[in-house]
């Protein structure tokens, strides 16, 4: 059975399989979310900016 994508409610990394943020720890997430940015360089996304994203990676755009 395939495991259902999450997404971290402190700082939005989708990810699936663990109980933890791989990021930042955190034990807060949702299977509830909207919408998904990848990030490849942060530094020069606008959209990541604006979203607050630090780092590269896949994040969802709105979590509930």
């Amino acid at each position: 059975m395939a495991t259902k994508e999450k997404a971290c409610k402190i700082c939005k990394t989708i990810y699936e399989g663990e109980d933890r943020c791989p990021k930042c720890g955190s034990k807060e997430s949702t299977d509830s979310f909207k919408g998904r940015i990848f990030v490849n360089d942060p530094d020069k996304s606008e959209i990541a900016q604006k979203l607050e994203i630090k780092g590269k990676g896949n994040f969802a755009v709105k979590t509930r």
